[in-house]
This record gives structure tokens, C-alpha cells and sequence, in this order.
């Protein structure tokens, strides 16, 4: 529950019966907006027309499905994003260009436009400010359960908070990929404060998570601020409330990351990669993401096989400059390689013990200096095959 929000869901028809599909967000009066988009240049017709509309820093309700991508649709699919974000405005009656749409789900196949608009109007009576569980699951495709966090913090003696919604299991990697996010707040702040605070946010927590290394069509994070919390406004030049406000709103995008990353599709392990000893945070960005989107290290760690060399190949390809002999390897506390070379067969042995967790810290040192990066993935596993085999049957 936050101050001044509503969400809603219901079955559409789209999804199999049953399975709720459509979701509607409402702001109570209109809020400030900033959104950020997949990087992918394919970009689906709901991506294309909210990169227009949030331009204007506004908006007051958000229409989403799930289970049709309406990407690679043509001049049809943005006729249909248009229309649907009308429907949706004509019900609330609110300007057609305060309503923002997003789909995720199987592209090339274009909305089912007469089941969404059957579907509006039970979507706007059920607008409940506790409609945001039902909001999270309706939201998902492969995923195995709702991404809902919610955090409280204050700016000078106003309380405020920060609330959302995500979804994504496969497709992961930065830059956005098979993921959307809904973050609502209530604090007041401008919107060139939102929209900075919100791709630094993302820099913090979407763009450092994979799973497959896929990026989709259609991914976004849009951040909804109602000013409802009556705080100072946040401006640019706020300096100590906008970071009192970084604080809260980031550490909730993180929160959601990391759920993505544990609801990898067919993951067992969550993994923490931490490259230290770089020269630039891009350096062990490169490094880390390398080894995080490598089919072989991923399978290892499903195999629960601290197999190190498979960790210093993925290095040695990254593009990075590195000196092979100063590199160290450790699992957790355990270090299995130092100079780039084995430290015995008893160390991978407490190694492997430290695999057979569900969560395990990889950390490599490059020793060529002191930038480091964070990131976070998972392991490959056969049933990621089948879950991606079958998506369309």
C-alpha cells in the first residue's frame, strides 16, 4: 500500500483461463514520470510510444499485459498501444497522454485489442490500494513468483516511501532485458531529479544482473512520484535530500534485481560476482559480466564444480588487459587460485562444499588496481532448456 495509488488485475483472455493477465496502475492526481528503455533496437510498439509520452514528466496510470509482446507488429501494434492507452483514459477520464502501456510476452503476435477492452472496465472498478500483490503476479510470464518490495524512509521530518513492482526470470542482462519494473513513491521531486535518480538507480541494480545474457524488446522501468508525502520538493540541487532519497528508492530497484536473478528460469544457485583490483569500474564490469554470461562457468556451478579454469578463460576473453599471473579465485573465503595458479586440490575440495549452497560469492582479484564491480547471476540448468524450448507450446 502507498499513498495515492491504486493497481488493479484481472483475466483477459489472453493468458489461459484463470491466469490474471491485465493490470492497471492509477495515480490519484497526476504524477511526476521517468522511464527507462530496452537498449535492444528492436524496440516493441508500447516502448516506442512511452519513449514519446514520458518526455512530458507525467503521467497517471500505467496499462500492462502479459503473455503478448505486441513487438515486431508494425504500424498495427502501435495503432494498438494507442488504443489501448485510450480506452484506458476514456474509463478513468484523464487526457489520453497521462496513460503509459506495457506488454511482455511472446513476440510477433499483435494484442488481443476486443479482450483488453472487455476487460477495462472490471480492471478500473477493482482499482484497490491493496491491489498491488495481484498487480505483481499478473505481470509475469515464466517467472515462479510475484516481485513485490517496499521501503519507508524520510527528508526532513516527512515520511515517504517507495514502492515495486518487477517481472523477469529469463532474457536478463543489462541494458534491460526480458524485465519490467513499476516504482511508485508518494515523496515530491522534480521530474529531471526522478529521471537522474532513476537511471542511476538502475545502473545500481537492473544493469548489474544476468541471467542468460538475452536482451528483449520490451523491457522498461518507469518510476511514478506523486508528491502525496508533502516533503520539500527534490531538485536537482537538493543535495542531502535527493541522496536521503537515492537511498531508499535504490536499495528497493536492488531488492527487485536480486529476485529476478533468484527466479532465473530453472536457476538452483545465486551467485554474487565481485571483480576487485581493476583499473576502471568498466574494467571489472567487462570481467565480471564475462564470466557471468558464460555457458560453461554457469553450468559448473550447476554441476556444483568450483572449476576455476573455466573462471580464467572467460577472463582471458573479456578484452580486458590482464597480467594472467596476478589473477586470484576464490569461492566464498576459499581461494583456489593465487598468481594464477592452482592452490592444491584440498582447496577445490572445501571449494566444492562452498558450491553445494544455494548462494556463493566469486570473487576474482585482477591486482592491476582498485576499481571493483558487483554483479549478480546464476546457474544453467537442463531445465532452463526446457522451460525455453517449450515457451510457445
Amino acid at each position: 500500500m502507498i499513498p495515492g495509488f491504486l493497481a488493479s488485475a484481472t483475466w483477459a483472455g489472453i493468458k489461459k483461463k484463470g491466469l490474471k493477465d491485465l493490470t492497471l496502475i492509477f495515480s490519484e492526481r497526476p504524477a511526476t514520470a521517468a522511464g527507462v528503455f530496452t537498449k535492444n533496437r528492436i524496440k516493441a510498439a508500447p516502448v516506442i510510444l512511452d519513449k514519446r509520452r514520458i518526455k512530458r514528466g507525467l503521467c497517471q496510470a500505467i496499462l500492462i499485459n502479459s503473455g503478448i509482446a505486441n513487438s515486431c507488429t508494425g504500424k498495427k501494434g502501435l495503432e494498438d498501444a494507442i488504443l489501448s492507452a485510450r480506452m484506458v483514459a476514456n474509463g478513468l477520464k484523464i487526457p489520453e497522454k497521462l496513460v503509459l502501456v506495457s506488454s511482455t510476452g511472446i513476440i510477433g503476435q499483435s494484442l488481443k485489442i476486443h479482450l483488453i477492452k472487455k476487460a477495462i472496465p472490471t480492471l478500473i472498478k477493482d482499482l484497490s490500494r491493496d491491489g498491488f500483490l495481484a498487480a505483481a503476479q499478473a505481470i509475469t510470464t515464466t517467472d515462479t513468483f510475484p516481485k513485490i518490495s517496499q521501503r519507508f524512509g524520510e527528508i526532513e521530518g516527512k515520511k515517504f516511501s517507495v514502492l515495486g513492482i518487477a517481472k523477469g526470470a529469463g532474457m536478463i542482462m543489462p541494458h534491460l532485458a526480458t524485465m519490467l519494473a513499476f516504482i511508485l513513491t508518494d515523496a515530491v521531486i522534480e521530474p529531471y531529479a526522478l529521471k537522474n535518480a532513476l537511471q542511476r538507480a538502475v545502473d545500481q541494480s537492473f544493469h548489474k544482473i544476468t541471467v542468460d545474457g538475452d536482451t528483449s524488446t520490451n523491457d522498461m522501468v518507469l518510476a511514478l512520484a506523486n508528491g502525496l508525502a508533502g516533503n520539500k520538493i527534490i531538485d536537482k540541487n537538493s543535495f542531502r535530500n535527493l541522496d536521503r532519497f537515492e537511498d531508499t528508492f535504490t536499495w528497493v530497484l536492488a531488492d527487485l534485481a536480486k529476485m529476478i536473478v533468484k527466479d532465473g528460469e530453472g536457476a538452483t544457485k545465486f551467485v554474487t560476482v565481485r571483480v576487485c583490483g581493476a583499473r576502471s569500474k568498466r574494467e571489472a564490469k567487462g570481467v565480471g559480466f564475462t564470466i557471468a554470461n558464460s555457458t560453461l562457468t554457469k553450468t559448473a556451478w550447476f554441476g556444483e564444480d568450483p572449476n576455476w579454469g573455466r573462471i580464467m578463460a572467460a577472463i582471458g576473453r573479456s578484452g580486458i588487459p590482464i597480467d594472467p599471473y596476478k589473477i586470484d579465485i576464490s569461492f566464498d573465503k576459499v581461494k583456489v587460485t593465487k598468481g594464477g595458479i592452482s592452490t592444491g586440490t584440498k582447496y577445490e575440495k572445501f571449494a566444492k562444499r562452498v558450491l553445494k549452497k544455494d548462494s556463493f560469492t566469486i570473487t576474482i582479484n585482477l591486482n592491476r588496481g582498485s576499481s571493483e564491480e558487483t554483479l549478480f547471476t546464476c546457474d544453467l540448468t537442463p531445465d532452463y532448456v526446457k522451460l525455453n524450448a517449450a515457451y510457445r507450446t
